[in-house]
């Protein structure tokens, strides 16, 4: 049998590759990928060999957002059993020994691998293959009601999750999201979901605004400045990750508010209006990844808490995954494009 992976060789060389069959160590299980969500980062590796510090040294598989059945089950015991649907929490946490980082929030532990990353060398390899072998303790079963295509969105709504939960309770609150992205309407859905009284939503394009507004979200233009330092909004999650971005959510808060820097900015250093981040005495904080919030991310898709209807835009044969990168790639025309495995 043939087990082909959506594999990264450098930048704008991407393939469809025979990677053989997974090889599972006795605490891993052999899934079959239903679903994979074409992520920034994969855009990154496909566009320009890096995302961000983590440079292509050797060919890749991609993927870190998935979905799949279990078809072989640890032979240590471990995890669900074969027939199982799972969606898959890709980080694994780890220090180096020498860097403090507090153990509660595996997220920031500093030497830690991600699926689909180049981080490390050997890199870590992905999930964009028809069948992998993954450790159990990432495999997390799915509840009655959800199926394995909305749970795809599980990696990407828990990113969107930590970063709202950065802010503490956002119940009763106005919330201003920079950016409509997938990670963005996420956030959208987030903050509705934890009860924010108001959510208004910017992006340069109509179809990210479109479906921010079938959320339930007030949406404006991102270049509309006037409009946006008129929101006074009580908690802005900056999810562009632009230097235009940034500097829109710091004039979107109010006085007091607080500032979730949840899209990466470039390495190094970036221009911002920090003078009104002082003055209004801002709260500004960090947003990376996720720790502890999959399973409930799972349970609120799960229980259809977490509305994420019409995120997923595209579903496209993981053997045109060039066309689907493509088309992730244009904003303006997409927002979650996903690769079904499955033939789906």
């Amino acid at each position: 049998m043939t087990n082909l992976a959506v594999v990264a060789h450098a930048a704008d060389d991407l393939r469809i590759d025979d990677i053989g069959e997974p090889i599972p160590d006795a605490d891993e299980a052999v899934v079959a990928v239903a679903y994979g969500g074409v992520c920034g980062s994969d855009l990154h590796y496909w566009r320009h060999g890096a995302a961000g510090a983590s440079i292509l040294r050797e060919p890749l598989v991609l993927g870190h957002e998935l979905s799949g059945t279990v078809v072989r089950a640890a032979a240590d015991g471990s995890g669900p059993a074969v027939g199982t649907p799972v969606a898959v929490h890709p980080l694994t946490p780890r220090g180096d020994g020498v860097t403090p980082w507090p153990e509660e929030r595996p997220n920031l532990a500093p030497a830690s691998t991600y699926l689909g990353s180049a981080m490390h060398l050997p890199h870590t390899q992905g999930g964009f293959a028809e069948r992998v072998a993954l450790p159990t303790r990432m495999l997390f079963p799915l509840p009655a009601g959800l199926d394995l295509r909305t749970a795809v969105l599980a990696e990407p709504a828990a990113v969107a999750w930590h970063a709202v939960g950065q802010a503490g309770d956002v119940a009763g609150r106005r919330v201003a999201v920079i950016g409509s992205g997938p990670i963005g309407l996420l956030a959208v859905a987030v903050a509705l979901h934890h009860g924010a009284a108001e959510v208004i939503a910017t992006d340069l394009h109509e179809l990210p605004r479109s479906l921010a507004e079938a959320r339930g979200a007030r949406a404006l233009d991102a270049r509309d400045e006037a409009a946006i330092a008129e929101l006074h909004a009580d908690v802005v999650i900056e999810s562009s990750g632009t230097v235009p971005g940034l500097a829109s959510a710091i004039a979107a808060a109010r006085r007091g508010g607080t500032v979730v820097l949840l899209g990466l900015q470039a390495a190094g250093g970036v221009t911002a209006p920090l003078a009104t981040a002082i003055t209004r005495e801002l709260t500004l904080t960090g947003s990376f990844r996720f720790g502890g919030e999959f399973v409930d991310v799972v349970q609120a898709l799960a229980d259809g808490s977490l509305d994420v209807d019409g995120i997923v835009t595209h579903v496209v044969p993981a053997g045109d995954a060039v066309t689907a990168f493509a088309t992730a790639a244009d904003s303006s025309a997409s927002s979650k494009v996903v690769l079904a495995f499955d033939g789906r």
